[in-house]
C-alpha cells in the first residue's frame, strides 16, 4: 500500500522545513509506503528553493513549480494529476490541519473501507466574529443554492485511488474542491479536528481572496442563481400590481398626488433588479467563457523529484 500526501504551499518558505519534519515524522510510524507531492504555486519568495532543497534530503518527494500563481484550486488539481498512491491526503502546508490525524484517516480508510475521509472543524473559536460570520453565511447559501451542506468542512481530506481518478475525469477549468468533492458521492464518513495554530508567516487569504472564491464557487457549481432573475421579476410583478391596484383606487376617489416620489422609488427598485440580474447573467457568461477557450488550468514550470520514489520505514533503515 501507498500513501500519498499532497501539500500545495505558497510564499512558505520559512514553514517548509517545520511541515515536513512534522509531516514524515508521522508517516514513518506508519507501515505504509508513501510519497509527499508538493506543489509551488507560483511564490515569490525562496519557497521553490525549498522545495527543490527537500527533493534532495527526503526520499518520495515530487516538488512541482507553477509559471505563476494560479490559486490553490489549481495546485490541489496539479497534485491530484501527479499523486500515484492507493490513496491521498491532501492537507495545507502551514500545518493548520495537523498530520497528527493521518493515522486515524488511514485506518479509516484501510479498515473500515471508507473511500472519502473528510476532516470537520470542530470549533472556529480561534477566529474572529466577523470570520465566522462570513464562513456560517457563505455555507448556508451554498447548501441552498448548490444542495450540499460543507458547514466547517475543510480541504484536510483522504481520497481513495478511485475517488482520484474519478477527479480526473473531471474537465472543468473552473473548480470548488469543497463542493465537487461532495458531489462525486463514494463512501464517505468525517472525522472533527481541531485546527492546529500557524508557527510561522500569516494567512495569504485576503478578504478580497475571498469573495472571489466564494463567488467563484457558488456560480462554478450550481446555476441556480440563476432563479433569482426570476424571483426579482416576480417581486416587481407584485410590487407593480400593488401600485397598479393604489393607483386606482386614489384616482377613483379623487385623491390622486402627483406621484413624482412613487416614481422615482419604483424606477430606483425596477433598475436596481434589472442591474443584480445583469451581473448574475454577467458572472454565468464569464464562466461560460472561461470554459471555452479550454485553456488549461495550471502551467509548470519546473518538477523536482527525488532519486528514491517512494519511502517507509524499511528504506530508511537500510540506509
Amino acid at each position: 500500500m501507498k500513501v500519498s500526501v499532497l501539500l500545495p504551499f505558497y510564499n512558505e518558505e520559512a514553514q517548509i522545513p517545520i511541515t515536513l519534519k512534522v509531516v514524515t515524522d508521522v508517516l514513518n510510524e506508519l507501515s505504509f509506503a508513501y510519497e509527499l507531492v508538493l506543489v509551488d504555486d507560483g511564490s515569490k519568495d525562496g519557497t521553490w528553493a525549498a522545495l527543490e532543497a527537500a527533493s534532495q534530503s527526503y526520499d518520495g518527494v515530487k516538488a512541482i513549480h507553477f509559471s505563476r500563481n494560479f490559486g490553490k484550486e489549481a495546485a490541489i488539481c496539479a497534485g491530484l494529476d501527479y499523486v500515484s498512491g492507493d490513496c491521498t491526503i491532501l492537507m495545507d502546508g502551514d500545518l493548520q490541519h495537523p498530520p497528527s490525524y493521518i493515522p486515524e484517516m488511514i485506518r479509516l480508510w484501510a479498515a473500515e473501507g471508507y473511500e472519502v475521509v473528510e476532516g470537520v472543524k470542530a470549533e472556529r473559536q480561534t477566529e474572529s466574529v466577523f470570520s465566522r460570520w462570513a464562513a456560517n453565511t457563505f455555507y448556508k447559501l451554498f447548501r441552498w443554492l448548490g444542495g450540499f451542506d460543507l458547514q466547517n468542512a475543510s480541504d484536510f481530506k483522504l481520497l481513495d485511488k478511485k475517488v482520484v481518478a474519478a477527479w480526473r475525469s473531471l474537465t472543468e477549468r473552473t473548480t470548488f474542491f469543497r463542493g465537487l468533492s461532495a458531489w462525486l458521492g463514494f463512501k464517505r464518513t468525517t472525522f472533527e479536528f481541531e485546527v492546529g495554530e500557524r508557527t510561522v508567516g500569516r494567512s495569504k487569504w485576503s478578504l478580497r481572496n475571498l469573495i472571489h472564491l466564494s463567488s467563484s464557487a457558488v456560480t462554478s457549481f450550481s446555476a441556480r442563481p440563476l432563479q433569482i432573475i426570476t424571483i426579482l421579476g416576480g417581486l416587481c410583478v407584485v410590487g407593480a400590481l400593488i401600485m397598479i391596484i393604489q393607483t386606482l383606487v386614489m384616482y377613483i376617489s379623487k385623491q390622486a398626488a402627483s406621484g413624482f416620489t412613487t416614481v422615482i422609488l419604483l424606477q430606483l427598485l425596477i433598475g436596481g433588479c434589472i442591474m443584480i440580474s445583469l451581473g448574475l447573467i454577467g458572472s454565468y457568461i464569464g464562466r461560460i467563457y472561461d470554459e471555452i477557450k479550454d485553456r488549461p488550468r495550471y502551467l509548470i514550470s519546473k518538477i523536482a523529484k527525488s532519486e528514491i520514489e517512494f519511502a517507509n520505514k524499511s528504506i530508511e533503515h537500510s540506509q
